[in-house]
């Protein structure tokens, strides 16, 4: 199988990190002191994150650093004309000493930014640190800090452990919102049996991500399947993967409605070309044009998107489980390559949250509906068995036909633990046993009256996860909600009572949250009772500090978390809206500043 080669996917390059070595500017010996040593930490920083980060297509993130250090307006200017014209989307600004505060500082509105102020005594670095942020609270331009616990001497080229984390979430958050800027949501279809995400809201795309929104009638499908707007080399390439590693699961449907060998045969033809269309409207397909179809080759430089599907589609055609599936997978055909990020039934809220993680982790991302709270009594109650270990309080059944990776299913693995990786880290052998413990059930008429197939596989247990939501509040706007925990195993023949109470033909997470004894996180139940919708996103290991770093800079609060305060890294300028109060201060921040890229109606 190998690696794909064609990742190469949206318009433009990907967002540099711009460094920014401020200096005192005074000459006569000031400056010329600190000249190497301001200069030094620039290119320290920058190898740093060159070192450690990667896009999404696996290659290292590219710094910029100024063509010389800054000591005043004249010297800002120069750097702001070099980063524009050399792609940056984030600076990170770096000294060691004093510095004129207004006139070395970022003005750049739209710019995600921290500052690192060297913690020194030969020079007062942490007086610049403090100064350039009241000027950036006082203009409306906040900006993170990063500032080292310990003291170093002048001549300490190293980069402390505490400084190194904060480095890597503020770039890892400043990147993700840089590199959505300017890309599109592709809604096909529109509402999803009413469900509110689905409402695809274009001011929250615009305001709050800097994205645009396109839509598509579902009967593009049709269209391009019937007019064969696809590659057909590339299609009976696919079938035969698919007929060679796509193995078909029991037809649950009752006899007398079971669709024939060769009606499913021609499902698994149409839910290819689905695939295929889907990814092809998304991002283009210069085979196309090749083939004399010049615009659709285009694609629509889409980032994200999501597929309406119940009821106007599935009631008449194949379901869209196997397309949003292998979209949201590491690999298909093609070979390992980077997921695309893909929401069922369209709800372009959970499909921002997929998004996020996936920006923030290079890896695939879960949808999933948040379907049952499981009470340690109730599981009793039914099956006779009492949940033991981290499952002892009950867990949460998260579960969904639709976008659920096969990465998920934990056959990927990282020092010999089940993991999800990004693509450059997963093996061939990897990818055939995510497709060994993969069934794919003739879809339920009950649900998908026009057939297809839907994914069916158990998540393994011991895997962190981080699920979060996004949620629109009339009067407010977005809010985030975040839950850090790990799937766990069940005995198998408690997991197939319990799953047999649901819908066996589905993949199956069984999720517990991390509790902290008081507020929505108090018991398992209450997670449940307050999430704020019927979907969650899952993605792996625990990232809430960096969604938290994240929704800061999109101005976006969160209103539910179970992270311990210290890991919480927003802007300086949050504490000035109330330090003692960090939730509130989150939700008076974001308010006053308001949507990055505007006014949120």
């Amino acid at each position: 199988m190998g690696l794909s080669q064609n990742n190469k996917r949206f318009v433009g390059n990907y967002a540099r990190v711009g460094i920014r070595p401020v200096i005192d500017g005074r000459r006569l010996g000031v400056r010329e002191s600190l000249e190497a040593q301001t200069m030094g930490m620039a290119q320290r920083t920058a190898d740093f994150l060159s070192a450690n980060l990667r896009y999404p297509d696996g290659t290292a993130v590219e710094c910029v650093i100024a063509d010389t250090c800054i000591g005043g307006l004249a010297e800002s200017a120069r750097c702001a004309d070099k980063f524009a014209r050399e792609g940056v989307g984030l600076t990170i600004t770096v000294t060691p000493c004093w510095c004129y505060g207004s006139e070395t500082m970022d003005m750049d509105p739209l710019m995600p930014k921290a500052v690192w102020g060297f913690n020194g005594t030969e020079r007062p670095g942490a007086v610049y640190l403090a100064a350039v942020l009241a000027g950036h609270t006082q203009k409306g331009l906040p900006a993170f800090s990063i500032y080292g616990q310990d003291v170093q001497d002048s001549s300490d080229t190293s980069i402390p452990a505490d400084v190194q984390e904060k480095l890597l979430r503020f770039a890892r958050a400043g990147l993700a919102a840089a590199n959505m800027r300017g890309k599109t949501y592709l809604s096909f279809g529109n509402v999803s049996m009413g469900i509110a995400g689905s409402i695809v809201n274009h001011d929250f795309f615009e305001s709050y991500l800097g994205m645009r929104v396109m839509t598509s009638d579902m009967s593009e499908f049709s269209r391009r399947i019937e007019r064969k707007i696809y590659d057909p080399q590339e299609f009976e390439k696919a079938l035969k993967w698919v007929r060679a590693n796509c193995k078909e699961g029991r037809d649950y449907n009752p006899d007398g409605r079971q669709k024939t060998r060769a009606q499913k045969d021609a499902d698994w033809e149409f839910v290819v070309k689905m695939t295929m269309v889907a990814r092809d409207v998304m991002v283009g397909n210069p085979r196309l044009a090749e083939l004399g179809f010049g615009e659709e080759a285009l694609g629509n430089n889409a980032i994200l998107g999501g597929f309406q599907g119940q009821r106007q589609w599935t009631d008449h055609l194949p379901n869209g489980d196997f397309m949003e599936a292998m979209l949201n997978s590491s690999f298909d055909w093609n070979g390992i390559r980077e997921p695309y990020t893909f929401a069922t039934e369209n709800d372009s809220l959970n499909a921002t949250v997929m998004l996020m993680g996936h920006l923030l982790t290079n890896t695939a991302q879960i949808f999933a509906d948040v379907r049952t709270y499981w009470s340690a009594d109730a599981v009793k109650r039914v099956t006779g068995y009492t949940p033991t270990g981290l499952a002892e309080n009950g867990f949460i059944h998260l579960i969904n036909s639709g976008a659920a990776s096969l990465d998920a299913t934990g056959q990927l693995e990282r020092d010999g633990k089940p993991a999800m990786k990004p693509f450059w880290e997963i093996s061939e052998q990897e990818v055939k046993k995510c497709l060994s413990v993969t069934e794919w059930y003739p879809g339920m008429e009950e649900y998908f009256r026009a057939g297809g197939f839907s994914s069916g596989f158990l998540t393994r247990g011991g895997m962190p996860f981080t699920m979060s939501r996004i949620n629109l509040v009339k009067g407010l706007g977005p809010v985030l909600q975040i839950a850090e925990g790990w799937s766990v195993d069940l005995p198998a023949e408690v997991h197939e009572t319990l799953n047999e109470r649901t819908n066996p033909t589905w993949p199956t997470h069984w999720f517990v949250p991390r509790l902290t004894g008081s507020g929505p996180f108090r018991d398992v139940y209450s997670v449940m009772a307050n999430w704020g919708a019927n979907h969650g996103a899952l993605s792996f290991g625990h990232i809430g500090a960096d969604l938290v770093a994240l929704a800061s800079i999109l101005r976006i609060p969160v209103a539910m978390h179970n992270l311990p305060e210290e890991s919480l890294f927003r802007p300086s300028a949050w504490g000035m809206f109330g330090a003692m109060d960090p939730q509130g201060a989150d939700f008076r921040a974001c308010a006053n500043f308001g949507p990055l890229y505007g006014q949120f109606r």
